[in-house]
């Protein structure tokens, strides 16, 4: 077992990465829940896959109450967060009851931003069952749901009282999600880590991979920890987190979420970074460095029918956009990363596609 604490203001939770922790999940939960009453929000196809399991191991000390939602991007709307609390308040939930988000990172963010919301605030636990949830999304209290017109714009800080991480889930997932979490493994490693980066081009093997798959995960969160605690509101060293997402979630917008969150994040880490060397900003032979680390995995990067002004419009949409000027990040070689504020003007030759 692995074990990290996260330490805010005002409040404190562990994140305890243990494979096989899904059979005692009502011991880990009664740590932090006295009562018995729990709403788990889940997807279809999770609820297919482990709904008999989870109801059988929570059912030993609690009253599970399962709250189903589409599998997928489209789910962290406005339309199913209504849905989410139409549930809840016909499961009679109180604030003093609990939410499960078992879930990827759409899961974890919807879950998240309806106990943040429902009656004023519910404390809630965190189950991620993808690789990019449980190394990212799952841990530093953003939750939010998508708009029309962009990814994340209604949101808030609200975190977890625990999360519990079960490595074992992953074994259940297909390939292009374990791509998909990849892609936020290696921007932690372009951002801070490059001993991960090059323990990463060493595994040549899925087995290989989930042989130190606690490491990697443990590894993300403990970068992440760090970041989250000296800048819980995402005003400073935390938007190295971001590092990838200006030209990813625009990417994403304008695929209409049928790429992957990770397959979108690589490639706009790969395009600003092939920018921002030919700007002499980043050590030369970086950009190529990830896009080596990219085919390595066999994520995908190349989008050829992307509309640049379609990219240029969502980003400015970005609610990284403050009064004119955007927060890009750049790496000044692998390991190093630093947050530039530029003009939308001037970010045009930065996101150029």
């Amino acid at each position: 077992m692995k074990k990290l604490e996260i330490n805010i203001p005002g409040k404190s939770y562990d994140i305890i990465i243990e494979k096989g922790l899904l059979k005692n999940l009502g011991t880990d939960i009664k740590k932090v829940y006295e009562n018995t009453k729990i709403a788990v929000i889940t997807d279809s196809n999770l609820y297919d896959l482990y709904g008999n399991t989870l109801n059988e191991v929570l059912s030993e000390n609690f009253d599970p109450n399962f709250i189903v939602v589409k599998p997928g991007e489209t789910s962290k709307s406005l339309s199913t967060l209504e849905h989410v609390y139409s549930k809840l308040a016909a499961s009679n939930i109180t604030r003093s009851d609990l939410i499960i988000a078992f879930g990827g990172g759409v899961v974890g963010d919807l879950a998240g931003f309806a106990a943040s919301t429902y009656l004023r605030g519910i404390d809630y636990i965190q189950i991620p069952t993808s690789l990019l949830a449980q190394i990212d999304s799952c841990i530093g209290g953003k939750v939010a749901v998508n708009l029309k017109e962009g990814k994340n714009l209604a949101g808030s800080f609200y975190h977890p009282v625990r999360v519990l991480t079960d490595p074992d889930i992953l074994l259940t997932l297909p390939e292009k999600y374990i791509r998909d979490g990849l892609g936020e493994v290696i921007k932690y490693a372009c951002i801070k880590d490059t001993a991960l980066f090059d323990m990463l081009m060493s595994i040549d093997t899925k087995e290989a991979m989930f042989e130190h798959i606690d490491q990697l995960i443990c590894t993300c969160c403990k970068i992440k920890k760090e970041l989250v605690e000296a800048d819980e509101k995402d005003k400073g060293q935390r938007m190295l987190l971001n590092f990838g997402h200006t030209i990813g979630h625009a990417i994403e917008k304008s695929m209409n979420f049928e790429i992957t969150h990770g397959e979108a994040v690589s490639a706009g880490m790969l395009y600003i970074t092939k920018n921002s060397e030919k700007s002499g900003i980043t050590e030369a032979g970086t950009y190529e460095k990830i896009k080596n680390m990219l085919d390595h995995f066999n994520i995908d990067y190349n989008f050829p029918d992307l509309n640049m002004n379609n990219i240029k419009n969502y980003i400015r949409l970005d609610k990284k956009n403050l009064s004119g000027e955007i927060n890009l990040i750049l790496l000044k070689k692998i390991g190093d990363a630093f947050v530039k504020k530029v003009s939308l003007d001037e970010a045009e030759k930065y996101i150029a596609i």
